[in-house]
């Protein structure tokens, strides 16, 4: 990963990896111009590409905020952890990874983990295959099944799970991946996790781009069935959640 973020590599990341969306999308609008130019009258068509266009842009507008101008590759929330040698981490994405350097650099004296389970198998979208290439795994990465963690019982201080929990679209296989994170964290360890949520900003922002997200109130019932606690909440914008958990003491 690179130490540096460089000007607008969030919001372009976006266009290249789904570079397919957009080519169609802009060959598609002269086709429904002229269809409804044709059909109906020129100001209707008109109008129709402003509400086809402007979603689009205000979607961009907001990720170009969200990842290019606000705090959120600062990982000023890291600061919420101490480490030392002693502690192992753990760092766990799905196919794309641009956090383990930074939680390498920012913990060095603990022993750094790196899980990815992205199964090509299943996970067949072309967005993460271009991602991967952009961005190679970290060195020394164990790509893993999500319902079986190959560490031992209480052995890690600390789990990170950054934008990469959603990508676990079945509710009970991430029910699963988050008691198998409770398993393997200690008593005083943390869980954390980094998300957009399907809510109000989002969907104004990403419209039904926003269901690939789930509700804090979805999240919510994953983390008490899992046996894991909300101990802060931290905003970044209004588009991003970061939650930081611990054990609750039980397990349904």
């Amino acid at each position: 990963m690179e130490r540096v973020r460089r000007p607008f590599q969030g919001v372009w990341n976006i266009v290249r990896f789904n570079w397919h969306f957009y080519v169609i999308f802009l060959l598609l609008l002269p086709l429904i111009y002229f269809g409804l130019e044709v059909m109906v009258s020129g100001v209707v068509a008109i109008a129709g590409l402003v509400i086809l266009v402007v979603p689009v842009l205000i979607s961009l507008l907001v990720s170009f905020y969200v990842y290019d101008c606000s705090q959120l590759y600062e990982y000023r929330f890291l600061d919420e952890f101490d480490f030392n040698t002693s502690d192992t981490i753990v760092n766990i994405n799905a196919g794309f990874d641009e956090t383990s350097q930074a939680i390498s650099d920012r913990f060095p004296e603990a022993k750094l983990e790196v899980f990815d389970f992205y199964n090509p198998e299943r996970h067949t979208e072309s967005s993460i295959k271009r991602a991967r290439k952009a961005y190679p795994p970290f060195p020394g990465a164990k790509t893993i099944d999500t319902t079986d963690l190959p560490l031992q019982d209480q052995a890690v201080s600390g789990v990170f799970a950054i934008m990469s929990a959603h990508e676990i679209r079945d509710r009970e296989e991430r029910v699963m991946f988050l008691k198998e994170i409770r398993r393997v964290l200690s008593d005083e360890g943390r869980l954390l996790v980094v998300e957009h949520l399907r809510n109000i900003p989002n969907f104004l922002a990403y419209t039904i781009g926003a269901f690939h997200f789930f509700s804090k109130k979805d999240w919510r019932n994953c983390f008490n069935a899992a046996g894991l606690a909300i101990e802060k909440e931290i905003k970044i914008t209004p588009f991003v959640s970061i939650f930081i958990l611990s054990k609750n003491g039980t397990t349904s």
